[in-house]
């Protein structure tokens, strides 16, 4: 139950992004940033929200899949670990996510070890 729990929140916060899709002032809230006036980058931004948005269905799926969990939870921390990376520890304090990245990589390597080690 504690793994569904994580997974369905996770899911959810990480899906927050699509927001940008049909409201672009939302990358404001998002990413702590103003609405980009190159057209590329804004498209950009909107589509990184919907690959967020797909990787918070996985999550939310997984989480009434127990056999999807592992490979989903190791997506989810190889993107948003990625992303750390990119964002390097100068600027960790100007991307609103980061903490949440942080700790959900935590969540989620707690959610492959209970799979890897549960007995049921």
């Amino acid at each position: 139950m504690l793994d569904r729990i994580i997974l369905v929140a996770l899911g959810v916060i990480t899906a927050t992004p699509v927001a940008a899709l049909l409201v672009p002032a939302s990358l404001t809230t998002a990413y702590g940033m103003a609405v980009p006036s190159d057209p590329m980058a804004l498209t950009l931004l909107q589509h990184r929200g919907m690959l967020q948005a797909a990787l918070g269905a996985a999550l939310v799926w997984a989480a009434f899949q127990p056999l999807a969990r592992i490979p989903v939870a190791a997506t989810a921390i190889a993107t948003k670990a990625t992303f750390l990376i990119l964002l390097g520890p100068e600027r960790f304090g100007a991307a609103p996510g980061a903490l949440f990245d942080v700790l959900a990589i935590v969540l989620l390597v707690v959610v492959i070890v209970r799979r890897k080690f549960d007995t049921r």
